[in-house]
């Protein structure tokens, strides 16, 4: 896990080396343990290393193959690497360290663009080609770890965050009128290629794009699962159950991989107490999990230290818990804003930042159950979607999962600041309308976990963790359990008020009171309810000379939710205020005008 930077000139100019350098510096959080920069004719290379696998100067970054004539950078971690190499090896290749990145560029020489079809990881990377000029950018299929880009006519820079390209300078800070659009209907979710500035963009998740030395390029989408049914199983529960579970004892033995300890969050919800159950089962001797609570607000609980007690205690944990005060919040909520590289809305985005900052302290690399939702259908509104005909899939989904109406999103805004029909409601239907998924849940559950999810949960743990130098692998993506989960029919998943297939999972392994439990989120109840402290915050941001300026809200419609901050909800029971805040916090934390 770690951080890079890189930037290509089309324009016949050397690579701007001190903007290489600030971009890099940007990213010192994602990667403290080493710093790297390479350059060459057109294009150079910066990188920011977190040791994880190979912990000597072997496996410094940038890294170059001369044999090949390429030099990489590469953040995350390819799983199956000791396998692959040996593959490679018998190919002819021969190793000088033992990291994974030189798996990558040995990958990379063999196969070209075709080396992601062998790498089972989490992973960003790219690759230069010295001979040809050519650049190659990639991004793991589940959109794990992010590759921000911009691109002009000169130039392409591109990062593992938004704020480093920013950093570097030259770009568009304008706001893109359709991403907004997109954060004000679904909870601060932007999905790729779009930002909420017009000047930055993201590669896709299982996407392969080359880049010609004119910048001229191309894109390839080398993986989506089909979300239709399989005939090997059929509908028989306990099949799908023996079939998932050993999918998921393989997801989580590839994440153990690792030369540093590594440890869980264990939150005490299924999901989590699935991995500890599972990594005990295999003998994992001396695990250390983590858990944290906030104080209550408001008469909501900030805790679920019974459910995750429970838990350490049966399978004999070294388990560490957190407990914050509701006065720590104003301050690690500017400093959240801060390592977020896009607006983001979930208020446990401050309670991942506050955990990483104490787990840092104890490990550097930890599993967590994130993604399980969306995967298997666990959410409360799935059951509404699967209800309706394929054909109804994309009303159906619109009516459940968005904050409001383009018309009431019309009346939040200033005239001009969104133009054109409902680009949100567009997308939507464009996806549920696709081939390769057999019902309505189907083309619901690839919506959430191919963009929806990447651009939420996932950036979130990613964003919230690598602000400490934490690397968080989540068992729940691994691309063959998405896949066989894509094929599981969906009375299955929605079973047992969802989630029905790991339900009984966790029945074979689990204290009964983890699975039979209510469900639960990640509470940060000061945030949810705008406690004194939060409030105050708020109102500094929107009554900001910056905020004024900017101007992208009515006046009235921001009185009205200042006057009653817990008040005014989206339709999921979300916090307007705060949905609005945070954008505009975002932006004056980067220094956007």
């Amino acid at each position: 896990m770690c951080g890079l930077s890189g930037e290509v000139r089309f324009d016949g100019r050397h690579p701007d080396l001190a903007a290489i350098e600030r971009m890099t510096d940007n990213l010192e959080a994602r990667g403290p343990d080493g710093r790297g920069a390479w350059s060459q004719g057109p294009a150079a290379l910066g990188h920011r290393r977190l040791k994880i696998i190979d912990l000597t100067e072997n496996g410094a970054q940038p890294m170059t193959d001369t044999r090949a004539g390429i030099t990489g950078v590469f953040n995350g971690c390819i799983y199956n690497y000791k396998d692959l190499r040996r593959r490679l090896e018998g190919l002819g290749h021969r190793f000088f360290s033992d990291s994974d990145t030189e798996v990558l560029l040995k990958a990379y020489a063999e196969w070209r663009t075709g080396c992601v079809e062998f790498l089972y990881g989490m992973f960003a990377f790219a690759v230069v080609e010295h001979h040809t000029g050519r650049t190659v950018l990639g991004r793991d299929r589940l959109g794990v770890k992010p590759l921000y880009v911009n691109q002009t006519a000169e130039r392409l820079r591109f990062a593992s965050s938004l704020p480093a390209l920013l950093a570097g300078g030259g770009v568009n800070t304008d706001l893109d009128p359709v991403a907004l659009h997109q954060y004000l209907s679904w909870h601060g979710t932007v999905v790729a290629p779009r930002t909420v500035l017009a000047g930055v963009r993201k590669l896709a998740p299982a996407t392969v794009r080359v880049i010609e030395r004119d910048g001229t390029y191309r894109d390839h989408c080398y993986w989506q699962p089909s979300y239709t049914r399989r005939a090997d199983f059929g509908a028989d529960p306990a099949a799908w159950q023996d079939a998932v579970l050993d999918a998921l004892r393989t997801a989580v033995r590839r994440r153990m991989v690792a030369d540093v300890p590594v440890g869980v969050l264990l939150s005490g919800g299924l999901d989590s107490s699935l991995i500890v159950a599972l990594l005990a089962e295999a003998g994992q001797q001396d695990l250390t999990t983590f858990a944290m609570g906030f104080e209550a607000e408001n008469g909501e609980e900030g805790d679920e230290f019974a459910y995750s007690d429970l838990v350490a205690r049966q399978f004999s944990t070294d388990h560490r818990q957190f407990m914050i005060p509701s006065d720590r919040l104003p301050t690690a909520l500017d400093a959240a804003i801060a390592a977020m590289s896009e607006p983001m809305v979930s208020h446990d985005s401050v309670a991942f930042y506050l955990l990483a900052e104490q787990v840092t302290k104890d490990a550097k690399v930890v599993l967590c159950g994130q993604g399980a939702d969306e995967v298997f259908a666990g959410y409360h509104w799935y059951p509404r979607i699967a209800s309706a005909d394929r054909a109804d899939a994309s009303d159906s989904y619109s009516d459940v999962y968005f904050d409001r109406s383009h018309a009431d999103l019309l009346r939040m805004v200033r005239p001009g600041v969104l133009t054109g029909p409902d680009p949100s409601r567009g997308f939507v239907r464009a996806h549920m309308a696709a081939p390769g998924a057999e019902s309505a849940l189907d083309a619901a559950l690839r919506l959430d976990v191919h963009a929806m999810m990447i651009d939420d949960p996932v950036k979130r743990v990613d964003n919230m963790t690598m602000a400490w130098g934490l690397e968080a692998r989540v068992p729940f993506l691994d691309h063959e359990l998405v896949e066989l989960a894509a094929a599981c029919p969906p009375e299955l998943k929605l079973a047992d008020g969802g989630k029905g297939v790991l339900k009984g999972i966790g029945r074979r392994i689990l204290p009964r009171q983890v699975v039979d439990r209510p469900k639960g989120y990640f509470p940060v109840p000061a945030v949810r309810h705008m406690a004194a402290p939060v409030l105050a915050r708020v109102r500094a941001a929107l009554s900001a000379p910056e905020a004024r300026r900017r101007g992208i809200f009515e006046q009235d419609f921001l009185d009205a939710l200042l006057a009653a901050p817990d008040l005014h909800r989206t339709k999921r029971g979300a916090n307007t205020l705060w949905q609005v805040a945070s954008l505009e916090m975002w932006l004056q934390a980067h220094g956007v005008d």
